[in-house]
């Protein structure tokens, strides 16, 4: 891969990044209320990370996969899940439409993911007394520490075209679609565990496993979290092993009024079209460095 000069300018740290290690067959995760599990085991690699935040407009969404943009928000309160459901989609759907020029952005479920430690919530009961199931979806969760890209590919366009008929019935269809996170931190600057985005011209297209979610009320534990299970039928990710050749990228000192979107899938794959990313412990601010906390919304973008 050719690099822009200008990316030598960039400052740069040194974090271990989890990529996943040689081992089981069977990757799944098990979320339930502030817990996230794999049975795949990841090992720390030492990784120079390039900090973007004086270059910040060198960064293109069909080069690199990746842009942080301008985009504020009028949440109060990121924790008033009412004033969350009732505004912030709309505001994701406006943003990421602008930035791809669109003809339709359907906005997903979103997620309130922090660095601080987390106590589970216990599980409440519904009118009958019995217990609600554990939904993931406008929850809180800790910040997800391993290289991944939260869709994989082969079951991307079925959701799509699902989507797309469900929010257009009569529409004329569309040629390309592109899966996004919409990421935003709203704790004050600088984060102690920020997300780390790798350049999309640094991923070879036959990288990536399986990694298959199971939203569950309990964690499983021991052989029960590798009985057999119909994983061909869940969501996957697309998990990923070492490779040197990745480049990484952050923007330091992230404040509430931006958000970094970027791919997860982009069904176009002569531009950049995924971008692995992980959270990273970033140690180069020291003391100074605050709790990360972040909102994370999906979204499908239509070009029709």
């Amino acid at each position: 891969m050719a690099v822009d000069p200008i990316e030598d300018t960039a400052r740069t740290t040194q974090a271990n990044l989890k990529y996943l290690l040689p081992g089981t067959d069977i990757n799944r995760r098990f979320v339930s209320s502030g817990v996230e599990v794999n049975t795949g085991k990841y090992g720390p690699y030492p990784t120079t990370i390039r900090d973007g935040r004086d270059i910040r407009d060198h960064f293109q969404l069909d080069r690199h996969g990746f842009r942080l943009l301008d985009a504020p928000t009028a949440i109060v309160d990121f924790h008033d899940t009412p004033e969350v459901e009732a505004k912030y989609q709309e505001e994701v759907r406006g943003y990421v439409q602008k930035a791809y020029g669109a003809d339709l952005v359907i906005p997903m479920n979103w997620m309130l993911r922090t660095s601080a430690a987390i106590i589970p919530k216990k599980v409440e009961a519904n009118g009958d007394g019995e217990k609600k199931p554990y939904r993931h979806y406008g929850g809180l969760q800790p910040a997800a520490g391993e290289v991944h890209v939260d869709t994989e590919p082969s079951r991307q366009l079925a959701a799509a075209q699902a989507a797309y008929a469900k929010a257009r019935p009569n529409g004329p269809g569309f040629k390309r679609f592109i899966v996004s996170s919409f990421w935003r931190t709203f704790t004050p600057p600088p984060q102690e565990c920020p997300l780390a985005v790798c350049d999309s011209r640094s991923v070879r297209d036959d990288e990536g496993t399986p990694n298959v979610l199971w939203v569950v009320d309990k964690i499983p534990e021991g052989d029960d979290m590798f009985a057999p299970m119909d994983d061909d039928k869940q969501i996957a990710a697309a998990i990923f092993r070492h490779n040197p050749d990745h480049r990484w990228w952050y923007f330091s000192r992230m404040h509430r009024d931006e958000a970094l979107l970027f791919k997860f899938h982009d069904s176009d794959h002569s531009v950049g079209w995924r971008v692995p990313h992980t959270a990273f412990w970033d140690d180069s601010f020291g003391a100074e460095a605050n709790v990360r906390e972040s909102i994370e919304c999906r979204s499908i973008a239509f070009f029709e």
